[in-house]
C-alpha cells in the first residue's frame, strides 16, 4: 500500500542552505512546502513518535520537530557523543539508535522515480535550474493498517482476517452468500467496507459492512454494478466522498437498469439523487422524481494525472463534480457535467461534455479542461463553485492534454498542464499561476456556514450535527494554508436511523430488522467458555463511527445467558499447504481445527494411520502444531476424534504417500483389425507407484476414458491410422506416452517363435523388444520379398513375436506371398481368427535357424536349415531368382553387420530359430 506520510527533501548542489521540504499527509496527492533555515544531512521519522521528523546536521547537532504537520518548528538536541546512527530523542537520557528511514530516488530526467514507494514525482524546479538534480531524496512512512486480509482456496475459498495484527479469524458472511470474488472498498474508522460476488451473480456485487473487528458482516446494498478489466481486474462502482465521512455514490443495476444511489450514514439509507430544476442555461427541466433521477459515471480514470468521472477532494467538503445524465437510468455515452456544493443534496448543470477537473485553493478555484482526443489551448476556470465559468487560453498553440498537476498543497493556485503538440514531439508543460487574480486573503467576514443535511433534510447524521463553512459567493479573496473547512460536531440523541442489522438479520420493508431462517439470535458466541456470561442478539448494532449519546438504545439486550458446554462441532484435519499427496520422507504439518464448541476442556485423540497415535489437550487453541514423516508409501488414514462431557464428532483424511511417476509406456500392437479388440497396456515406474489414474485418449476424440487398471480393451470402427495417448496420473506428478495403431480389415498373423536361448539375453524392455522386432522384420522383408511386414515381440518370457502381414499399398511384388487358396481364405475368414495350419510357405526356403553374432569382429554367419518339425506345403514356386537371395551367410552378413544382439559382456553368440505355430488371418 502507498505510505500514507511522504516527506521529500529537496537540496541543491550549489548552495547547500537552499534547502526546501515537501510534506504529504493523503499519500502523495498533495504536499505542503516547508522552508528549513538550517541544511539537514539526513532526515528521519521519529522511531517512537510517528508526528515527528529528526533531522541530523553536519554541525553535530540532532533537531526535532514538534508536530511536521503543521508549520515545523525544530528544537535543537545537542548530541555529544552519539554516533550518525543514533540520537538523543530525550534531554538527558543517553543516545539510543534509531532506523535511517530515508531512501534515495532514482533521476530519470526530472521525473523522479522511489523504489520503496513506488511513487512518482515531477521535479518543477529541475527545469530551471540543473543544479537541484543533484541531492532529492525521499522520505516514507507507512501507516499502521488495522487489518490483514487473507485468502485460502480448496473445496471452498476462505476469507480470513487480522485485527490489529491478531491471529487472523475467519471473515463471517451470512451463511448462503457463498462469495465467488471479494473487494475491499474501505477499511477507514476502524471498519471494513467490502463488494462481494455471490454465487447467483455475474456483473453485481452486493456491499457489506463489518464490525468494529471485521468479522461478521451485515449487507448494506444489493447488486452493484461490477466491470472486469483486462487482467481480471474488477472495478465496483461504488465511490468514497471525500472530505464528508460516511458519505458514498453506487450504481445499483437491476434488471439491467443502473441508477445512481448516495448514503450519508456509511450504507444504512440509500436515495436516488435529486435532479436540479434548471439546464445550464437556466431554462427548466422536465425531470421530475421519482420517475427521472440524476445518474452518475462512477469510474476511475485509466490516466493517473486526470480526474476519474466524479471528483472529491478532502479539502474541500461538499463539493463534488460528475459525468452523468437525466433520466430513468443511466446512459453510457451520455456525460453532462453536474456539481453539487452542498454534499449531494442539490445539483446545477455546468457542462455538455465530460472534463477533467482540478480543484486549487481548497476548492475555491475549479479548474476544468475537456476530456477530448483533439489538440486544446483554452481551460475553464470557476471561483464560485461552478455557478459561472471564465475561459483562460493557457498556450499559444494547442496541445494534446496528457494530464494535469497542482503543486504541494491544498491552498496552492499553480497548477501545470502537461501534454504533446503532436504524437511524435516532447512532453510540453504550461504553468498556469492564478495567484495574480486574486487582489487578497480571506478574512473571517468572506466565510459563510453551511450546515451537512441528507436528502431528507435530517440534520444528525453519523450521530451529530456537523457545520462547514466557504467562502461567500461575492468574496474575491485566496483562503489560503490557514484555511480550515469544518466548524462545529455537535453531537444527538440516538435514534433508529443510529442502528443497522446486526449479523445474521435483515432489514424488511417496514425497517425492522429480523432473523435469518439459518441465524439462532439466542446461540451462544464461539469465543463463549464454560462459566462465562452472554447476551443475545437484539438485531440491531451501532453504526461504527457513530457518535450519538443517549436517547433509544435498540444495541442492548435485556436476556443474559450462562455459557454453556458445548460439544465440539466441525471439527476439520488438514495439511498445511493443502496437499493430500506427499512423497515418502516428507515432512507434514497437520492443522486441526474446530468451527463451535468449547475447547478447553475437549480432548483430542489423533491416529496417523501408521501406528503413531497421540492424545492432545486444548489442541486447537494453542494451535500446537502436529509433525509427522512416512516413511513408506501406501494410502493412511488419519483420523481425528475430539470429545468432552457435551459430545464428541471425528474427522477423517485419507493420506497419498506415493513418490511421483517417471516414465509410462504404452504396450500396444501397432496393427489392429477394424472392430477388433485391442487391449492397450500402460507400464508405470516406478512400478510400485499406488492409486494411479489413467486417462486414455483415443483418436482426436477431447474425452479421455478413465480407469483405475493399466489397461484398456478398446475397437477401432474406421480403417486408417489412430493415434492412442496414455496420461498416468498419481497426484503427485503426470506422465504420458503415446503410439499409433494402423487400422486394417484384412491382413495375416503369424505367430513366431524362438529358441530358448534367446530368453537369457531378453531384459524383458520396450526398446529391446522393438530393436528384435525391427530386426526380424528387416530379414523377413529380403527373404520373404514382402515389403508389408511389421514384427512385435510380445511382453514377458518365454519370448515370441507376432509377424503381421499387411496387404500391399502400391503394385504387388515379383513373387506374391499369398496363393489363390489363400487369399479366397483371407475374403471368407475376414474379421476372425483362423486356427488352422495354412501351407502357404516351405518351412526350408522360409524359416530356417537364424544366427546373430553378439559382439563385433566375431564371424558372423547364418545357415538356412531345413526344419521338419512342421509339416507344410506351399503352392508357391521360388524362382533361381529367389534361391539366390536365400543364400543366407551373404545376406545376413551384409545386412546385420551393425547389429548386436544380447549383453555385450563376451557370452557365447546365441542361436534363434524361427518356428511357426499358428496362422491368425484377419
Amino acid at each position: 500500500p502507498p505510505p500514507r506520510v511522504i516527506v521529500v527533501l529537496v537540496g541543491s548542489s550549489i548552495n547547500e542552505r537552499d534547502q526546501m521540504l515537501f510534506i504529504s499527509t493523503d499519500e502523495g496527492s498533495s504536499f505542503q512546502r516547508q522552508s528549513i533555515a538550517f541544511p539537514p544531512e539526513t532526515v528521519v521519522f521519529h522511531p517512537k513518535e510517528e508526528d515527528k521528523l529528526l533531522a541530523y546536521c553536519k554541525d553535530g547537532q540532532v533537531r526535532i520537530t514538534t508536530d511536521f504537520r503543521a508549520d515545523l518548528n525544530w528544537m535543537p538536541q545537542q548530541c555529544h557523543s552519539c554516533s550518525r546512527s543514533e540520537a538523543l530523542l530525550v534531554p538527558g537520557q543517553q543516545c539510543i539508535p534509531f532506523p535511517i528511514a530515508h531512501m534515495p530516488a532514482k533521476l530519470r530526467g526530472n521525473w523522479i522515480n522511489h523504489a520503496r514507494t513506488h511513487l512518482l514525482f515531477l521535479c518543477l524546479m529541475c527545469e530551471s535550474d540543473t543544479s537541484y538534480h543533484m541531492q532529492i531524496y525521499v522520505y516514507a512512512q507507512t501507516p499502521k493498517k488495522h487489518f490483514l486480509f487473507q485468502v485460502t482456496t480448496g473445496n471452498r475459498t476462505k476469507h480470513y482476517v487480522s485485527y490489529r495484527r491478531n491471529e487472523f479469524v475467519q471473515m463471517r458472511f451470512p451463511k448462503y452468500a457463498l462469495p465467488k470474488d471479494v473487494q475491499i472498498v474501505s477499511t477507514d474508522e476502524k471498519q471494513v467496507f467490502l463488494a462481494l460476488q455471490e454465487w447467483y451473480q455475474s456483473d453485481t456485487y452486493n456491499l457489506y459492512q463489518s464490525d468494529p473487528q471485521g468479522v461478521y458482516y451485515s449487507i448494506v446494498l444489493e447488486n452493484v454494478r461490477s466491470t472486469k478489466q483486462p487482467e481480471e481486474n474488477v472495478l465496483i462502482d461504488i465511490l468514497e466522498v471525500r472530505g464528508v465521512k460516511g458519505v458514498f455514490l453506487a450504481n445499483q443495476k437491476i434488471d439491467g437498469k443502473v441508477t445512481t444511489l448516495i448514503t450519508y450514514n456509511k450504507g444504512r439509507d440509500w436515495e436516488p439523487l435529486t435532479p436540479p430544476t434548471t439546464d445550464m442555461n437556466g431554462k427548466p427541466i422536465t425531470c421530475k422524481a421519482p420517475e427521472c433521477h440524476l445518474h452518475l459515471h462512477l469510474r476511475w480514470a485509466d490516466n493517473p494525472y486526470v480526474s476519474g468521472t466524479v471528483h472529491t477532494k478532502d479539502s474541500a467538503p461538499g463539493l463534488i463534480m460528475g459525468a452523468g445524465n437525466l433520466g430513468s437510468k443511466l446512459v453510457e455515452y451520455k456525460e453532462e457535467m453536474y456539481i453539487t456544493s452542498d454534499c449531494g443534496r442539490t445539483w446545477r448543470q455546468v457542462f455538455e461534455e465530460e472534463h477533467h477537473i482540478l480543484y486549487l485553493d481548497h476548492g475555491g478555484v475549479i479548474v476544468a479542461i475537456k476530456d477530448t482526443s483533439i489538440p486544446l489551448k483554452i481551460l475553464k476556470f470557476s471561483i464560485d463553485e461552478g455557478r459561472t465559468w471564465s475561459v483562460h487560453n493557457f498556450t499559444t498553440t494547442s496541445v494534446f492534454v496528457d494530464g494535469l498537476l497542482s503543486e504541494p498543497g491544498d491552498e496552492t493556485l499553480v497548477m501545470t498542464v502537461f501534454g504533446h503538440i503532436s504524437y511524435r514531439s516532447d512532453w510540453e508543460l504550461v504553468k498556469v499561476d492564478f495567484r495574480q487574480s486574486f487582489p487578497r486573503q480571506c478574512t473571517e467576514s468572506d466565510y459563510e456556514s453551511w450546515l451537512l443535511t441528507d436528502l431528507q433534510g435530517e440534520k444528525c447524521i453519523m450521530g451529530q450535527e456537523r457545520t462547514f463553512r466557504k467562502r461567500k459567493d461575492t468574496s474575491f479573496c485566496i483562503k489560503g494554508k490557514s484555511y480550515t473547512s469544518t466548524l462545529t460536531n455537535k453531537s444527538c440523541q440516538c435514534t433508529e436511523k443510529d442502528f443497522n442489522c446486526d449479523y445474521g438479520f435483515e432489514r424488511s420493508d417496514s425497517g425492522l430488522c429480523f432473523a435469518d431462517f439459518w441465524h439462532d439470535p439466542d446461540s451462544p458466541p464461539e469465543d463463549c467458555h464454560l462459566g462465562q456470561n452472554y447476551q443475545s442478539s437484539t438485531g440491531y448494532r451501532k453504526l461504527i463511527s457513530n457518535t450519538c449519546e443517549g436517547g433509544l438504545s435498540k444495541q442492548q439486550s435485556d436476556k443474559q445467558h450462562s455459557c454453556p458446554l458445548l460439544p465440539p462441532e466441525g471439527l476439520q484435519v488438514a495439511i498445511k499447504g493443502q496437499m493430500l499427496a506427499v512423497a515418502p520422507g516428507d515432512d507434514i504439518t497437520f492443522i486441526v481445527h474446530q468451527e463451535k464448541g468449547d475447547t478447553s476442556s475437549t480432548k483430542y485423540q489423533v491416529d496417523l494411520g501408521d501406528g503413531v497415535r497421540a492424545i492432545y489437550q486444548n489442541l486447537t487453541v494453542t494451535d500446537e502444531p502436529i509433525q509427522h514423516r512416512y516413511e513408506k508409501a501406501g494410502v493412511y488414514k488419519v483420523t481425528v476424534k475430539a470429545e468432552n462431557m457435551a459430545g464428541h464428532d471425528e474427522a477423517i483424511m485419507y493420506i497419498q504417500v506415493t513418490a511421483p511417476l517417471q516414465e509410462v509406456h504404452m504396450e500396444v500392437v501397432p496393427i489392429a483389425g477394424r472392430n477388433q479388440e485391442v487391449n492397450l497396456t500402460a507400464v508405470v515406474l516406478p512400478a510400485e507407484a499406488n492409486l494411479t489414474v489413467f486417462y486414455w485418449w483415443i483418436g482426436d476424440s477431447l474425452q479421455p476414458t478413465l480407469t483405475l487398471q493399466n489397461s484398456l480393451l478398446t475397437r477401432f470402427p474406421e480403417t486408417g491410422d489412430v493415434s492412442v495417448t496414455v496420461q498416468a496420473s498419481n497426484g503427485r506428478s503426470m506422465v504420458q506416452d503415446s503410439r499409433n495403431v494402423r487400422v486394417y480389415d484384412n491382413f495375416h498373423v503369424l505367430p513366431l517363435s524362438f529358441s530358448k536361448n534367446l530368453d537369457h539375453f531378453n531384459p524383458n524392455i520396450p526398446e529391446w523388444r522393438d530393436d528384435i522386432g525391427q530386426v526380424v522384420t528387416k530379414i523377413l522383408a529380403k527373404v520373404l520379398q514382402h515389403t508389408s511386414l511389421v514384427t512385435v515381440v510380445t511382453p514377458g518370457l518365454p519370448t515370441t513375436a507376432d509377424l503381421f502381414i499387411l496387404p500391399l499399398d502400391t503394385k504387388p511384388a515379383k513373387k506374391s506371398l499369398f496363393s489363390p487358396d489363400l487369399k479366397m481364405q483371407s475374403r471368407t475368414t475376414s474379421h476372425q481368427n483362423n486356427k488352422s495350419h495354412s501351407p502357404w510357405l516351405r518351412t526350408e526356403d522360409a524359416y530356417p535357424p537364424l544366427f546373430f553374432r553378439k559382439l563385433p569382429n566375431r564371424n558372423v554367419y547364418a545357415q538356412m536349415h531345413n526344419e521338419k518339425e512342421q509339416e507344410m506345403t506351399s503352392p508357391v514356386n521360388h524362382s533361381e531368382d529367389t534361391q539366390h537371395i536365400i543364400q543366407g551367410e551373404e545376406f545376413i552378413d551384409d545386412d546385420l553387420d551393425s547389429q548386436i544382439l544380447g549383453n555385450t559382456g563376451g557370452s557365447p553368440a546365441f542361436r534363434s530359430l524361427i518356428r511357426t505355430t499358428t496362422n491368425h488371418c484377419y
